[in-house]
């Protein structure tokens, strides 16, 4: 995303009527009580900066590679990576004008969320990779050894040995809960993304409010960027 683009975002107009304006006021007037000129050019730089730290940034999208994952998270960011080549198919479609720069904005924002997608389904293939280690199925059969050798010949190592093995069984059960809640919401995730993307083709014949769109695109982001946050937490869960 150019300059321009990163602009004309809802997370920047956010940021434009904020509490940055409070700060700049704040520190110009602060400024102001030795040089209100000063004062008023430092209010001012400070409000830009607030503003440009809030801006979308624009770094190099992440490489997306579905075949470096299992399922099901392959098959999600596959869907997710198509839908991101049909919004930028519509977007260039658009005719050159303001809501052709609305839009391009729009899809930039649409791609941010493509790649928190893509880090959620890296962490939650991590997950199932820390299930297959663990492996559950040879976990099942050990402590069914175990525990009859501890119903035959009662002591305190077998009936730790026992308990040993019932805390991994436990670590995976609840791994495999984490990924299925993640992948669950990840494929509601794609099932809005797909929605916002034919939406696109009517917001860019003028027929859907592209404020509105706009708005639901930015929700559907912070939701993937929350989820994505939940996922990360896992690792000190």
């Amino acid at each position: 995303m150019g300059l321009r683009d990163r602009f004309y975002t809802p997370r920047t107009a956010r940021a434009i009527l904020s509490w940055r304006i409070l700060v700049a006021l704040g520190v110009g007037v602060t400024v102001g009580f030795v040089n209100v000129g000063v004062g008023i050019g430092v209010g001012v730089a400070v409000y830009a900066a607030l503003v440009g730290a809030a801006m979308p940034k624009g770094p190099e999208s992440p490489n997306i590679d579905p075949f470096m994952l299992s399922e099901p998270w392959r098959q999600i960011m596959k869907e997710a990576q198509g839908s991101g080549r049909k919004l930028r198919a519509t977007v260039e479609g658009v005719g050159d004008g303001p809501l052709k720069q609305t839009m391009t904005g729009i899809a930039g924002e649409l791609e941010r969320g493509l790649a928190e997608a893509w880090e959620i389904a890296r962490r939650g293939d991590e997950i199932d990779d820390a299930v297959r280690r663990l492996d559950p199925t040879a976990l099942r059969s050990k402590l069914a050894t175990l525990q009859q050798r501890a119903d035959a010949e009662p002591s305190p190592e077998a009936d730790a040995a026992v308990t040993s093995v019932e805390r991994q069984l436990a670590s995976a059960d609840r791994l495999k809960e984490q990924s299925a809640e993640a992948a669950a919401s990840l494929r509601l995730s794609q099932t809005q993304l797909d929605e916002l993307v034919a939406r696109a083709s009517e917001v860019g014949v003028g027929t859907v409010d592209a404020d509105t769109y706009a708005r639901d695109v930015d929700d559907l982001v912070v939701k993937l960027e929350a989820l994505h946050q939940a996922v990360e937490e896992t690792r000190t869960a």
